[in-house]
C-alpha cells in the first residue's frame, strides 16, 4: 500500500498521536510519501520517520492508493487541492477543533489503520465546484471547490453588488458583503454560518447563500447542481475577494467582472470506515437535535 501525507503545524499535545500514526504505517510497511512543508514541520517537532519520499507539487505525488490529511478540516481541503483530478481517496484525522471533514480521532488511530490495511473501507464520492472567469482567479488546475466558492468584500471596503443569472436567466441582484455558492458538503461550513440550510450530502444540489445581505427579502436558495450560476461583480473599490475552500485571492478589476460557477468534471473521493456517517457527525460534532429530553 502507497500513502501521500500532508499536515499542517500542530500542538505540543498531538505529538504523540502524530508519532503513533507513523508507527503503524511502519508495523505495516506502507511505502509513504510525504509533502515537502509538512516533513520540515515533522522534523522540527522531533517526530521519527523513515522516509525519504517527498512532493512539492500535486504532478510529484507517486501512485498513491490513498491521501492522509493530519490536521483539522482546513488541513483536509488543502489535502484535496493537493490530489485534484486524480481522485486520490483521502482521509482526514483530526488533530485540530471541530474536524468535520477530518472525522478519524486520536483514539482511533490504530483500529482505523488497521481496517484500511484491511481493505474494510468505503468510498464516498463528493461533488465539487469548478469556477472561472476572464480574469484568472487561480493557477491552472486549482479552480475547484469542496466546500463553496465565495464572492466578498475586503476588510476595508463598502459592500458589493452580485447580479446572479441561472443557466442564463436573470435571479437576482444582491447588495451585500458577499454571495457564496456551496455544495452540499459544504452545507455543513461557511454556508450554515451566514443562514444556509443543512443539505444531505448526496443530494445532488447546491446553495446560493448572500452574506450579510441588506435586503429584508433575500434568503439562501437551492437549486440543481446541474446548474450553471454565473455571477457579476460590481465594487465600488475595484476589488473583492474570491475564495476557493482554503484558497482566497483579491481580484483587482475596475469593470464588471463575471465569475462562472458549475459542477466540476471530477469528484472529491472521502474515505469512510463504518461508524463515520454524516448523520452521526451532524450529531456528535455540531450538536444537531441535542434536546434535554432526547
Amino acid at each position: 500500500m502507497k500513502i501521500a501525507i500532508h499536515g499542517r503545524k500542530f500542538n505540543v499535545e498531538s505529538v504523540h498521536y502524530v508519532q503513533q500514526v507513523f508507527d503503524e504505517l511502519q508495523k505495516y510497511k506502507v511505502e509513504i510519501q510525504l509533502s515537502e512543508t509538512f516533513k520540515r514541520v515533522l522534523l522540527q517537532s522531533g517526530i521519527q520517520l523513515h522516509c525519504k519520499n517527498v512532493y512539492t507539487t500535486s504532478q510529484e505525488i507517486f501512485n498513491a492508493d490513498i491521501a492522509f490529511s493530519l490536521g483539522g478540516d482546513g488541513t483536509f481541503l488543502e489535502t484535496l487541492s493537493h490530489v485534484g483530478k486524480r481522485e486520490i481517496p483521502i482521509l482526514g484525522f483530526n488533530f485540530g477543533r471541530l474536524g468535520f471533514l477530518a472525522a478519524v480521532s486520536s483514539e482511533q488511530i490504530e483500529t482505523t489503520i488497521a481496517q484500511l490495511v484491511n481493505g474494510q473501507y468505503d468510498i464516498d464520492e463528493r461533488t465539487m465546484l469548478s469556477a472561472y472567469s476572464e480574469t484568472e482567479l487561480f493557477e491552472e488546475g486549482m479552480n475547484f471547490a469542496l466546500n463553496e466558492v465565495a464572492i466578498s468584500k475586503t476588510d476595508t471596503s463598502s459592500m458589493i453588488v452580485v447580479h446572479a443569472y441561472i443557466n442564463g436567466e436573470f435571479l437576482n441582484t444582491y447588495w451585500a458583503d458577499g454571495l457564496m455558492v456551496a455544495t452540499a458538503t459544504g452545507s455543513t461550513g461557511y454556508s450554515l454560518s451566514c443562514g444556509g440550510p443543512l443539505v444531505m450530502p448526496h443530494s445532488a444540489n447546491f446553495i446560493i447563500t448572500p452574506i450579510c445581505p441588506h435586503n429584508l427579502f433575500v434568503r439562501p436558495m437551492i437549486v440543481s447542481d446541474d446548474s450553471v450560476i454565473s455571477l457579476k461583480v460590481e465594487s465600488r473599490s475595484n476589488n473583492y475577494l474570491v475564495s476557493m475552500d482554503s484558497r482566497a485571492k483579491i481580484i483587482a478589476s475596475e469593470e464588471e467582472a463575471t465569475i462562472t460557477v458549475k459542477k466540476e468534471a471530477f469528484k472529491a473521493r472521502m474515505i469512510r470506515i463504518d461508524g463515520n456517517n454524516f448523520l452521526n457527525t451532524l450529531r456528535s460534532k455540531l450538536k444537531w437535535g441535542v434536546d434535554a429530553r432526547n
